[in-house]
């Protein structure tokens, strides 16, 4: 059986091995995973409808989904579920927009599309509180833990300074489409929650990042697994209190979703969509300066939206 088919083979069943990294050498991410055709634009920033609206508007501008996603692939699929909390809140990813990107993945040909966190609340009732596992499941998605360390295989951050090795979740080294799908709130470390950030949660030791400088350690593993396309979930946002918040009281409706392949670009835009300049967001700088993308955003090609409401 071939290493990649015995992955999926053990996610049918709810159970993912640690063996199976042991069958073969991990590829070169953050090389591979790279969109090799030119897109009609570099992002789009797009406002004023309801999340799955804005997601079908902004990925027809792009040429659809099929742009990123070609027959018998397998993605995954990284929002944010971290939190035991309920859509209202905005700690987690909208659940309708997940759940809309993968019917996206599945109408292009998507073989198996699979979604996971490594939730900071106990796994199972983040899964179900968020509404996340029940908008993947109607959608023809698949579910799979975060929460056990067998499932992380360590990696070494070529790039990194202070990041030099990390445990990363096998569906990430393994999958041919990786989507990353961030919440955007405030975060009492890393000023703001992104893109560059939401990769926390495809890692087992967050200790490590936390303790040797956040900043640092986000933007190095930014050099390791560049997504194939980031989706900026910007629909209800957490200005206080983050990450995981209070009340619907820190929580505005801005209804904006920012989209592209570029992690550090869209942190950028995502950081003046909350209104505070990039340049204040330390690990936007540090993954810039290591080559993991661009904050240099009057140098992009960018489609901006805005519906009808």
């Amino acid at each position: 059986m071939k290493r990649r088919d015995f992955i999926q083979k053990s996610v049918s069943l709810g159970v993912l091995s640690g063996a199976a990294m042991a069958l073969g050498k991990t590829r070169d991410l953050f090389a591979s995973d790279a969109i090799h055709h030119a897109l009609p634009y570099d992002m789009v920033a797009i406002k004023g409808g309801e999340p799955d609206v804005m997601f079908d508007k902004a990925m027809a501008s792009l040429g659809g989904m099929k742009q990123f996603v070609k027959p018998n692939q397998t993605v995954v699929i990284k929002p944010n579920i971290g939190w035991d909390t309920t859509p209202e809140r905005a700690a987690n990813t909208n659940p309708v927009l997940v759940g809309r990107i993968v019917e996206h993945c599945k109408m292009a040909g998507a073989k198996s599309v699979y979604v996971f966190d490594h939730t900071c609340n106990e796994g199972t009732r983040c899964y179900k509180n968020s509404g996340i596992e029940d908008a993947v499941k109607k959608a023809g998605g698949i579910m799979v833990s975060g929460m056990s360390e067998s499932y992380y295989h360590p990696v070494e951050i070529k790039k990194g300074r202070n990041l030099k090795n990390a445990k990363v979740h096998e569906l990430i080294l393994e999958s041919d489409i990786f989507i990353n799908v961030p919440i955007l709130k405030t975060h009492g470390g890393a000023s703001l929650t992104m893109c560059m950030k939401n990769l926390m949660g495809v890692v087992w030791d967050r200790g490590f990042w936390h303790d040797n400088d956040l900043h640092q350690c986000i933007a190095d593993f930014a050099t390791f697994k560049k997504p194939t396309l980031n989706v900026v979930d910007a629909y209800r946002v957490m200005k206080r209190n983050g990450p995981r918040g209070v009340s619907v009281a820190d929580v505005i409706s801005m209804k904006y979703q920012i989209i592209g392949t570029d992690m550090v670009a869209a942190d950028a835009a995502a950081a003046k969509v909350f209104g505070i300049e990039p340049s204040r967001i330390k690990h936007i700088a540090l993954a810039e300066a290591l080559g993991a993308g661009t904050s240099k955003l009057e140098s992009l090609n960018i489609n901006r939206i805005t519906l009808q409401e």
